[in-house]
């Protein structure tokens, strides 16, 4: 039987956060998921797993990877071209393999406090690479 090792200690919380800005190809209009020139909930969800990947890295070999299983995110609120959108991931259990993390997403705002566009959860399971691979 497989026994499934990492190679360091995960231990949450473990923090991950970037800042992007709202580019054309962000919109929901350039993803084909609205028809309105606002950030798209598929780039919201990529940029949140994204962070989740980012939280974990130092503590997976590199024959390691994760892959998404399940993702939970309510986009609340509209983000225009050209906003500052802080997303951050927080691992907040590990079971074995499968890493679950709270997301989060706001808008950074020069006058005003930050406004939240989305909030969730994102589940992930670490696997090897090549092995994941051979089963595609």
């Amino acid at each position: 039987m497989f026994a499934y090792r990492t190679s360091m200690a995960l231990e949450p919380p473990i923090p991950a956060s970037e800042d992007y800005v709202v580019a054309q190809e962000d919109l929901a209009t350039a993803l084909t998921s609205g028809d309105v020139p606002v950030l798209a909930t598929p780039r919201v969800i990529a940029w949140c797993e994204a962070q989740t990947m980012n939280a974990v890295k130092d503590y997976i070999s590199e024959e390691e990877t994760t892959v998404g299983m399940r993702v939970r995110v309510d986009h609340v609120n509209p983000t225009g071209l050209g906003a500052k959108v802080r997303v951050s991931a927080l691992l907040t259990r590990v079971d074995g393999r499968r890493l679950t993390f709270q997301v989060s997403a706001f808008e950074i705002r020069d006058s005003d406090e930050p406004l939240q566009i989305a909030m969730g959860q994102v589940t992930r399971v670490i696997v090897f690479r090549k092995r994941f691979l051979e089963r595609v």
